[in-house]
């Protein structure tokens, strides 16, 4: 029987590629975007899945999605917070502060409002996996992307500890994806990006990766293999 995946930011990316991936292997998912691409999921994926335009910063908003997929009594089986932002690449004191901001405001801010109206539900139920995008620059700093270096080092200890507040038999982890050729690894890298793997590509690893995590990884920092190997 599928499991029911709640994937944020599923409109591009590795979002993208992990709903497409859960859908072709028979699991229901609920996913939101910001952009006009989840029309085009609506469309492609009708009922039972279902895409809502929602900005994970929104309080009202996040709370209204989460109770249009879950009702009164259901609850994800396997909840991914990977919607994210990066700043342009800058030294820390010429970044802008409305920049910084919003990438604190989605990347660990968002993450807290998503986690606040699911997990309860799964903690009722007293089963379910919840995954945090995490980063290689969660667990290493680089020059030039220090918001977004502080923003997945706050989602490793954010996670770690909600792994402590978890009843047994539920589990939270902050995954590393790897290193993916992704819009937004364009953004630091350029050209360079397009020498590492395709998001479809990740994909076919790191969703069975993800459906395998259980009790047992709670609170564990984990990493997809590398996947071109």
């Amino acid at each position: 029987m599928g499991k029911l995946i709640v994937i944020t930011g599923c409109t591009k990316g590795l979002g993208r590629a992990l709903t497409e991936w859960f859908i072709a292997h028979g699991h229901t998912v609920a996913g939101c975007g910001r952009s006009a691409e989840v029309l085009e999921l609506r469309f492609t994926h009708q009922a039972p899945h279902e895409f809502s335009v929602v900005d994970v910063t929104d309080e009202n908003k996040v709370a209204l999605w989460a109770e249009k997929v879950c009702g009164p009594d259901r609850a994800p089986d396997l909840l991914i917070c990977n919607a994210g932002v990066i700043n342009q690449p800058a030294p820390l004191w010429q970044v802008p502060a409305a920049e910084f901001n919003r990438v604190i405001d989605v990347n660990v801010k968002g993450v807290a409002t998503v986690l606040r109206h699911f997990v309860p539900r799964m903690v009722t139920r007293g089963s379910g996996v919840i995954v945090t995008l995490s980063s290689g620059w969660g667990r290493s700093a680089s020059p030039e992307v220090a918001p977004y270096c502080a923003s997945k080092f706050a989602i490793e200890g954010l996670t770690q500890s909600l792994a402590q507040e978890l009843p047994a038999g539920m589990a939270a982890v902050p995954l590393n994806p790897g290193v993916i050729d992704t819009a937004m690894l364009r953004q630091c890298w350029s050209d360079e990006a397009a020498a590492y793997g395709k998001p479809d590509d990740w994909a076919k690893v790191a969703g069975p990766f993800m459906l395998k995590i259980g009790p047992k990884e709670n609170g564990r920092s984990l990493s997809v293999a590398a996947f071109a190997d």
